[in-house]
């Protein structure tokens, strides 16, 4: 959907720090498995298909945590609506520590203000445990664009306004969100053209139906490295660790550009408090892990914990924070 020429302005005022990436804590004392927990396994449901990022993390995370508590921990995939179908599943499951979600920006934090009604409370309705991690995105564009570097290609934006277009995973999702943020900042008028996901949208910039794309760095840096598509930046203030060559697209001069997604781990609301703080020291402990911490960084994913009282906050204030971006924007909600 297409930023009103006239919100542009005071979009560009919104963007906002990202999650601030702190150390992870120092190893504690763990909390004893409460009695006969787990004695079966465990279902971690992921709101979107097999494959991408979140999948990716909830099978690393996953596996460590199997190891760690001697039970199975089997990555459940529930895709559709933004990820509502699996969150909305893991929102009215039993609250017995057998059935956990990945939470996700998109689900959590941007879905309340993209539908007029979600079947479930982002906050409410689940029991935060810890977040998992931090994801930069990285912008992309066609290697056929006549332009090198940010600069040039912002300067050719800008002499072809409503000319060119960047794809996106789908409406509302946080690429859409990157490329309304860039637009606003950039002064660009990049035509939005929403996919059923970002494989789709990749494949359709690489063969040049799109002119640029916002992506994780995780699927979208592969395509970099052997050529197919051209990176003009990651949308994180620093460098990524498993790319320092790409610039931030602040470095590049879109100061104050700053964005990336997070993923977390919450259980259904009622859940034990008990049962609570045991999965939270084990993921943590997971997430200090060299396997996690490896298994992440080869694929440009942070490890970011938190006490559940913290991704709980954190959870409503990224709903506020979105819902006015949106807002600013001019996104209709859907039903």
């Amino acid at each position: 959907m297409l930023l009103r020429s006239t919100l542009l302005a005071r979009l560009a005022s919104l963007v906002v720090a990202t999650v601030s990436l702190a150390a992870l804590p120092l190893a504690q004392a763990q909390s004893p498995a409460p009695a006969k927990y787990p004695d079966r396994p465990i279902r971690l449901v992921v709101g979107v298909p097999a494959g991408g990022t979140i999948d990716l993390i909830a099978r690393i995370i996953g596996q460590q945590l199997s190891k760690q508590m001697g039970q199975s921990v089997i990555v459940e995939n529930k895709g559709g609506a933004g990820g509502n179908i699996g969150a909305n599943f893991v929102a009215k499951a039993a609250p017995d520590g057998y059935t956990l979600f990945v939470s996700v920006i998109g689900t959590m934090a941007i879905n309340p203000s993209l539908y007029k009604s979600l079947p479930f409370d982002p906050v409410k309705d689940f029991a935060s445990i810890s977040q998992l991690s931090s994801v930069p995105q990285l912008m992309v564009i066609n290697k056929n664009v006549p332009a090198n570097t940010l600069a040039e290609f912002i300067t050719y934006a800008k002499a072809n306004p409503g000319k060119l277009n960047y794809a996106s995973g789908g409406s509302g999702t946080a690429t859409h969100l990157a490329g309304e943020l860039f637009n606003a900042v950039a002064g660009t008028d990049l035509v939005h053209v929403p996919y059923k996901g970002s494989a789709p949208a990749m494949t359709d910039l690489i063969s040049g139906q799109a002119a640029a794309m916002f992506d994780q760095i995780s699927t979208a840096l592969p395509q970099v490295r052997n050529g197919t598509v051209r990176a003009m930046g990651v949308t994180t203030k620093q460098r990524s660790p498993v790319a320092p060559d790409i610039p931030s697209l602040a470095e590049g001069g879109l100061t104050g550009y700053d964005m990336s997604t997070w993923h977390g781990l919450v259980a259904p609301a009622g859940t034990p408090v008990a049962i609570i703080n045991y999965l939270h020291d084990q993921t943590v402990k997971a997430l200090e892990s060299p396997e996690v911490r490896k298994s992440f960084a080869d694929a440009g994913i942070v490890p970011v914990s938190s006490t559940p009282a913290e991704l709980e906050k954190f959870t409503a204030d990224e709903i506020v924070r979105w819902r006015e971006v949106i807002r600013k924007a001019g996104i209709e909600p859907v039903q």
